[in-house]
C-alpha cells in the first residue's frame, strides 16, 4: 500500500510538472520572428482557442493552451515559443496581475473578420497592412465602394483605409503626375464607377463612402487607416454639401470661401486645421507635418506612450512593442499636427522635439479609430514606383508590430471599461 501511494503521488506530481502552455515571447531577446507571431495567435483563435494576451510582460507575449499542432505550426513559420507548465504559468499570472505591476492578461475569445478597403487591381504589397497581413499569414477581405455602399461593412469586425483620397482629389498628385498613364488611368477609372453607382462627381460618391465607414465606426466596428487615407477621411466629413476641388478634378470651381464652410465638428480625430487649396501643391490641409518637419532619417524616431494595464488596456495593447523606441517613415500624410488634434483624441506615438504626432487612436459612437502616419513602417520615403518591402527582411519590425496589435484588438474579450 505504501508502495501504491508513493506510485500515486509521483505520478500526480509529475503529471502536474508537465508540459501546459505554450508562451510565445515578444520581447526582443526571446523572439526572432515578430511579425508571424501575430498570425499564430491568430490561427489559434480561428481553431477557437482562447488566448491571453500578456500586456507588458516581455514586450506582450502571447500565452497559448499547449499542443502538437501549435508547436508545429510555430516551428514551420519560424516563431520563437517556450513550453511552460502549470506552475510556470500560474507563476506568470500571479506577477502579472500583482497590482504593484503594470501588466496585465487579456483574454482574446476569436478571430476578428478582417477587410480591407482598396481599390480591386491593388496588389498586397500597394499598402503597408496589406503586406503586412500577407506575411504574418492573417486572411482578409477586400472591399472598395460598391460593397461599402452595400452596407457590407456589418460583415467584418476590424476595417483598414487602403492610402485613398476620400476628398476626391486623386491624392493632389495633379501637378506631378497629371500626365503619367497611371494617373490617368487611375482617373478614369473612378469616374467610370462613380458614374455607375449613380453620382456625377467622384467627390460626392467618396463622401457617401466615407459616411458609411462613419456609420460602421459609430454601431461598435474598428477602423484602421494610414498615411493619405487619415486625413482625407476627416477633411471629406468636414466639408460634406460643400465643394473643395478645383475645376481639374470634378469639373466645376470649388465654393467660394470654402474654408470658412467647413463643420469640424464632423470629424474623427482633428480640427481647426485648414485646407491646402492650390491643386498644384501636394497637400491636403494643414493636419499633415511633411513640409513642416526638419528631421534627418539618422535621427527620425518617435516615442510610444506608457499607459496602465489594469486601467487602460485598449490603448496599452496598441502600443505593445519590444522597445519604446520606433523609427520614423515618410509618406504623403507622415505625421500630425498636435495642434490640430481634437483633446479626446489618444497620442500614442510621438516626436516631442518636432511637436508631431505619429500615432493616434479615439472612439466614436460605440466604435474605435486609429490613424497611423506615413506609407510603409521600413521604407523611408516611398515613392511612386519604388520596388516592394520584403517583410523577411524586418521580422523584427517594431513599426509593423503596431498595425498588428490593431488587428489583434477586436478579439479581445470586452468588459465595461473605465473612462
Amino acid at each position: 500500500m505504501t508502495k501504491l501511494l508513493s506510485f500515486i503521488f509521483f505520478f500526480l506530481v509529475t503529471i502536474s510538472a508537465q508540459a501546459r502552455y505554450l508562451l510565445i515571447p515578444m520581447d526582443a531577446e526571446g523572439q526572432k520572428e515578430h511579425l508571424k507571431a501575430y498570425g499564430i495567435t491568430y490561427w489559434s483563435l480561428e481553431r477557437e482557442l482562447k488566448v491571453k494576451w500578456l500586456l507588458n510582460y516581455r514586450g506582450g507575449s502571447f500565452l497559448l493552451p499547449d499542443s502538437e499542432s501549435i508547436r508545429k505550426e510555430c516551428q514551420i513559420r519560424g516563431v520563437s515559443f517556450e513550453v511552460i507548465s502549470d506552475a510556470q504559468t500560474q507563476q506568470i499570472l500571479e506577477e502579472i496581475s500583482s497590482p504593484s505591476q503594470n501588466m496585465e492578461a487579456v483574454v482574446l475569445e476569436k478571430a476578428p473578420r478582417i477587410a480591407v478597403y482598396s481599390p480591386k487591381g491593388n496588389q498586397p504589397w500597394d499598402d503597408a497592412v496589406t503586406m503586412v497581413l500577407s506575411y504574418a499569414e492573417i486572411p482578409y477581405e477586400v472591399v472598395y465602394d460598391e460593397e461599402v455602399l452595400n452596407d457590407e461593412l456589418i460583415l467584418y469586425d476590424w476595417l483598414h483605409l487602403h492610402h485613398e483620397d476620400f476628398t476626391g482629389q486623386y491624392g493632389k498628385f495633379y501637378r506631378a503626375y497629371r500626365a503619367a498613364p497611371w494617373y490617368i488611368q487611375e482617373k478614369n477609372e473612378a469616374e467610370a464607377l462613380a458614374s455607375r453607382l449613380g453620382y456625377s462627381k467622384v467627390s460626392e460618391e467618396k463622401l457617401d463612402v466615407a459616411l458609411k465607414i462613419r456609420d460602421y465606426v459609430v454601431g461598435g466596428g474598428f477602423m484602421f487607416a494610414m498615411c493619405s487615407a487619415t486625413d482625407s477621411f476627416d477633411i471629406a466629413l468636414a466639408a460634406e454639401g460643400v465643394d473643395i476641388c478645383e475645376p481639374m478634378f470634378d469639373g466645376d470651381p470649388s465654393d467660394a470661401g470654402y474654408q470658412g464652410k467647413i463643420d469640424f465638428n464632423n470629424t474623427f480625430a482633428f480640427t481647426d486645421f485648414i485646407l491646402e487649396r492650390s491643386p498644384m501643391v501636394y497637400e491636403f490641409s494643414s493636419i499633415d507635418m511633411t513640409r513642416k518637419r526638419r528631421i534627418p532619417k539618422e535621427t527620425d524616431y518617435f516615442s510610444l506612450m506608457d499607459y496602465s494595464a489594469k486601467w487602460d488596456p485598449i490603448p496599452c495593447m496598441l502600443v505593445q512593442n519590444h522597445t519604446a523606441l520606433v523609427k520614423g517613415f515618410m509618406g504623403q500624410t507622415t505625421s500630425y499636427d498636435r495642434s490640430t488634434i481634437k483633446n479626446n483624441v489618444l497620442v500614442m506615438g510621438e516626436n516631442k522635439t518636432n511637436g508631431e504626432a505619429r500615432y493616434i487612436h479615439g472612439v466614436r459612437g460605440k466604435g474605435f479609430f486609429t490613424f497611423y502616419g506615413g506609407h510603409d513602417p521600413e521604407d523611408y520615403q516611398h515613392r511612386v514606383g519604388d520596388a516592394k518591402t520584403e517583410l523577411a527582411l524586418h521580422p523584427n519590425s517594431p513599426g509593423y508590430r503596431l498595425i498588428l496589435n490593431n488587428v489583434l484588438f477586436p478579439a479581445a474579450k470586452k468588459k465595461k471599461q473605465k473612462t
